[in-house]
């Protein structure tokens, strides 16, 4: 599956060369509960066109209301705000209280910008577009891991990374959950299992099976700090050949299927080849959130759940509390 952010961009840059003016729409700030975060973005036709989202859909449809009539800007990038009133709060569906800040640019039609960044992100590497509001002016340069979006009502520079990856390793159910699921959250998603009769049952649209060795299949992904590789066919085998290669590599995240027990005797192991102790440490095993999930749809759960806390930073220090299967905290 694509990123949202491709798709706005893939839009822009098909709906560019045509007659009608087009806006892009971004996030810039929320104050209280927003459905949508900084960053996010919508492109739009001055026929009421778009794609991408903004909000829970009441403000797209005032955005397009506004896009039909003209009254959107053609010179410069303006602010506008949603929700400063308890009113408008309620009537563009947003909490009470609750602010939703966007930029709305005019994009031209002959800019080359959105292809650029385009091909950046195909690339995967990490950009930065700055925007100058009052003249239009944007400029590109790559950007550094950790960089956020910056706003002071003059300038604009929004952070665009490549899709996120997920490679799993083993073709069996919990993999076709976790696949769609991630797919939901924009997730490129790769399965590699080197039994053709288990590749033959594979039931999930959209993702890659890859017929390698998982050694193999993880060194021609090349995993960057946007890719996570979960090890969960319950093969010593073929679980630990994809470990050994994905734990020296940049992977954010990088997990394997099993009880404490299991992930102990697979540590030692591992410690027998050419890792070192920092990069075994690295591993979580058992993978997922301690959420005492037991059927494969939860189990799928708890790993995506990990997944997104390691991205956003949300473990506590310490770690959680282990859990027991049947939810009992150890």
């Amino acid at each position: 599956m694509k990123g949202v952010d491709r798709e706005v961009l893939e839009a822009l840059c098909r709906w560019q060369g045509g007659e009608m003016p087009l806006w892009l729409v971004t996030v810039v700030q929320t104050f209280g509960s927003s459905p949508r975060p900084p960053g996010a973005m919508l492109v739009l036709r001055s026929d009421g066109g778009s794609v991408g989202s903004v909000s829970g859909g009441c403000v797209e449809e005032d955005l397009a209301e506004r896009a039909r009539q003209g009254r959107l800007p053609r010179a410069r990038a303006e602010r506008v705000d949603y929700g400063v009133s308890v009113q408008e709060a309620q009537r563009f569906g947003l909490p009470c209280g609750g602010l939703l800040r966007l930029v709305v640019e005019p994009v031209p039609q002959d800019a080359s910008w959105p292809r650029e960044l385009l091909a950046a992100l195909r690339e995967r590497r990490r950009m930065c577009r700055r925007l100058e509001l009052s003249s239009l002016t944007v400029s590109l340069r790559p950007a550094a891991r950790g960089e956020v979006m910056r706003f002071d009502d003059e300038t604009l520079e929004t952070i665009h990374g490549p899709a996120r990856r997920l490679l799993l390793i083993g073709a069996g159910q919990i993999s076709s959950y976790l696949a769609q699921m991630a797919q939901a959250l924009d997730y490129e998603v790769f399965v590699c299992d080197p039994r053709e009769e288990v590749r033959a049952q594979w039931p999930v649209p959209g993702s890659v099976l890859l017929p390698h060795m998982p050694d193999d299949a993880v060194l021609a992904l090349q995993p960057d700090e946007d890719t996570a590789v979960v090890a969960l066919t319950h093969d010593p085998k073929l679980d630990d050949l994809a470990l050994l290669e994905a734990l020296k590599s940049p992977a954010f995240y990088v997990g394997a299927l099993g009880s404490h027990r299991t992930n102990a005797a697979r540590r030692q192991r591992l410690a027998e080849f050419d890792l070192t102790e920092e990069e075994i440490a690295r591993l979580h095993g058992p993978v997922g959130l301690p959420i005492g999930s037991r059927t494969p749809p939860e189990i799928a759960v708890s790993i995506l759940a990990h997944l997104i806390a390691e991205q956003r930073g949300a473990l506590p220090a310490g770690g959680l509390p282990r859990i027991h299967a049947r939810g009992e905290t150890l």
